[in-house]
């Protein structure tokens, strides 16, 4: 019995698929300066293929702005990650998307969460880039992304307590 108090504490891991399919890339290459820098957490970026974003994971939607380009979720784990679809696109004041899910929703990986139109998007001028990260960044001992080309079940990051 004494050795049991010596036990070394479980590295819990987890991963967190994609929200949509694209070419994921590392969030320091995108090119919004707040996300770019990590101030909000590290993540990464996707460039879209698909017009439908799904929960990447199974939580709460803690925020859904009211401009629908933003959604924060709180997993079942505690893990926060921040959703942003473009930049500056709170300035659409909505256009182009379509919120399937509200502020307070549980959800689980794979439900529908936004439609966005990425071209009406990119032909207003605004960089339709879905910024993805993990608030809570700093919790973690290591969040690591997965760049390349993913579909919505495929590990875009990696985290380690």
């Amino acid at each position: 019995m004494i050795f049991g108090k010596f036990k070394a504490k479980k590295v819990e891991n987890y991963n967190i698929c994609s929200p949509i399919k694209g070419n994921v890339i590392d969030i320091t290459k995108t090119n919004d300066p707040l996300f770019k820098e990590e101030a909000l957490g590290k993540g990464v970026g996707i460039i879209a293929e698909e017009n439908t974003l799904v929960s990447p994971v199974n939580g709460v939607i803690k925020t859904f702005f009211p401009t629908k380009h933003a959604i924060g979720i709180t997993t079942d784990d505690g893990v926060d990650i921040l959703i942003h679809v473009g930049i500056d696109t709170v300035e659409l004041n909505g256009k182009y998307f379509n919120a399937l899910k509200e502020q307070g929703d549980k959800v689980k990986q794979g439900d529908k969460l936004l439609e966005v139109d990425f071209d009406g998007v990119k032909e207003s001028g605004y960089d339709a880039t879905v910024l993805f990260v993990v608030t809570n960044s700093q919790e973690y001992s290591s969040v690591k992304s997965c760049e390349g080309n993913k579909t919505i079940t495929d590990t875009i990051i990696e985290i380690h307590k």
